[in-house]
């Protein structure tokens, strides 16, 4: 994927994130951890989000085909998988959401944040273990 994709569309809103349906995703590092996705609509709303295979080896968010159609999804290999990170006072506070990832669809680039409600995944998950 390239360093940013020019216009990511969300499908639906994200809960709480009305501004957050036109986005742009920026590469933060040069392995593709760590990305910022900002908001088109709202200059001051943006997201820190992760490629959670770096972090979360074992992670593999389910997306039902409803959803999956809803972004156009036909190949897992076009499915781009982030988690919301919260930062704290230190990296070591960081925190990631694997109850509510985005998919995003790398060829349509649309996007949508899907509920985990399957798994007992936590909310807040130290991005870096202790």
């Amino acid at each position: 994927m390239s360093d940013a994709i020019p216009e990511i569309e969300f499908v639906s809103d994200m809960p709480g994130l009305p501004g957050m349906s036109r986005c742009a995703l920026v590469r933060l590092d040069e392995v593709g951890a760590l990305y910022r996705l900002q908001s088109l609509l709202d200059p001051d709303l943006r997201l820190l989000v992760a490629a959670p295979p770096l972090f979360f080896a074992d992670y593999a968010p389910q997306v039902d085909d409803v959803t999956a159609g809803s972004i156009g999804l036909e190949s897992a290999d076009d499915a781009l998988v982030l988690v919301v990170v919260t930062t704290g006072g230190s990296a070591a506070e960081a925190t990631a959401n694997l109850l509510a990832p985005i998919i995003v669809n790398s060829r349509t680039r649309r996007a949508v944040q899907v509920l985990q409600l399957e798994d007992d995944l936590p909310l807040a998950a130290p991005l870096i273990p202790a």
